[in-house]
C-alpha cells in the first residue's frame, strides 16, 4: 500500500504594528530599517507564490509609509509573489498606504480603514511665554528658515507654503491608492474617498477600498485549503532595548513617546 503525502503550501507572513516612524530611543515604531530584514526573509522563505502581511497603524511618516510600500512592491515583483493585506484594528493614513501594496486588501467589518489625506498639528506658545515673561530670540540663514515657530506670531505666507506641501503630499497618497485599487473604487469623488474621512471595513468594502471582510487564518483557509500553514515572521527585541527601557530617564521619554502615540490612535476612538 502506498501513501500519497500532499505537501502543506506554507504562507509567511509578516504583523506591522504601531506608529509609522520613529516612535522613541528604545522602542521600535514601523520604519524601513526596521522592517526591511524580516520582510526579506519572508520573501525568500522556500519562494512562496503569497506573503501575508497584517497592518494595525493609525499612519505617521509619510516618507517611511511610501518607502515600506515601495519595498513590499519591490520583493513582491522580484520574486513574482501576491501580496495578501489584513487590516487589524485600523489601516488608516500611512497605514492605508503601505495596505495598498497589497494585491488584495481585508479588514474585519469593525475595522478602521482610509484617512487618506494629510494632517499637520502644532500649538502656538506666542501668548504664553510673554505671560511668564521669557523673550524668543531668533537668528536664521535663509529668511524661511523659522517658518511656522510656535513661539511667534503665525505668518500668512508661512501657512500657504505648509498647504502647498501638503497638497503635493495628499497628491502622491492618492495616486498610490488609485494605482492599487483602480476600477475597484466605488466613485471616489462623490463619496469623499480621498477626503480624509475614514470608514469601519464593512462600508470600506462598498467604496472598493479592500476586496473583503475576514481575518488572516480565515481567508487564507478559503483561499488556499485547511492544510495550509502560516510561518511567522517577528522582529524579536533586542537585548540592550529590553534593559535600557527599564531606565528611568527612559521612562520619562516612554510616557512622553505613549501620550503622542496614544492621541493619534485615539483619532480612530482606539
Amino acid at each position: 500500500m502506498f501513501w500519497i503525502f500532499k505537501k502543506k503550501k506554507i504562507i509567511p507572513h509578516v504583523r506591522l504594528t504601531g506608529i509609522i516612524g520613529s516612535a522613541g530611543r528604545f522602542k521600535q515604531g514601523i520604519d524601513l530599517s526596521g522592517q526591511q530584514e524580516i520582510l526579506k526573509k519572508a520573501f525568500s522563505f522556500k519562494k512562496p507564490k503569497h506573503v501575508a502581511i497584517s497592518i494595525n497603524s493609525p499612519g505617521g511618516s509619510p516618507v517611511q509609509s511610501h518607502l515600506i510600500y515601495s519595498y513590499i512592491r519591490q520583493l513582491a515583483e522580484e520574486n513574482k509573489t501576491k501580496v495578501i493585506i489584513f487590516a487589524e484594528d485600523v489601516a488608516a493614513s500611512g497605514g492605508y498606504f503601505i495596505a495598498c501594496a497589497g494585491d488584495e486588501i481585508y479588514a474585519n467589518s469593525s475595522s478602521i480603514v482610509g484617512s487618506i489625506g494629510v494632517i499637520t498639528a502644532s500649538f502656538g506658545f506666542k501668548e504664553m511665554i510673554k505671560k511668564i515673561g521669557v523673550e524668543r530670540r531668533i537668528y536664521t540663514a535663509g529668511k524661511n528658515k523659522s517658518t511656522l515657530d510656535p513661539f511667534v506670531e503665525e505668518k500668512e505666507e508661512d501657512v500657504e507654503r505648509l498647504k502647498k506641501l501638503q497638497l503635493e503630499l495628499h497628491g502622491h497618497f492618492i495616486k498610490i491608492v488609485e494605482k492599487s485599487r483602480g476600477k475597484k473604487l466605488k466613485d471616489p469623488e462623490k463619496n469623499n474617498v480621498f477626503t480624509g474621512e475614514f470608514w469601519s471595513g464593512e462600508t470600506a468594502l462598498k467604496l472598493g477600498l479592500i476586496d473583503g471582510i475576514g481575518n488572516v487564518d480565515q481567508i487564507l483557509k478559503e483561499k488556499f485549503g485547511k492544510n495550509i500553514i502560516v510561518k511567522k515572521f517577528e522582529k524579536p527585541k533586542s537585548f540592550l532595548a529590553k534593559k535600557l527601557s527599564s531606565s528611568i530617564n527612559n521612562q520619562i521619554d516612554n510616557l512622553a513617546n505613549v501620550l503622542e502615540e496614544k492621541a493619534i490612535w485615539q483619532r480612530f476612538g482606539l
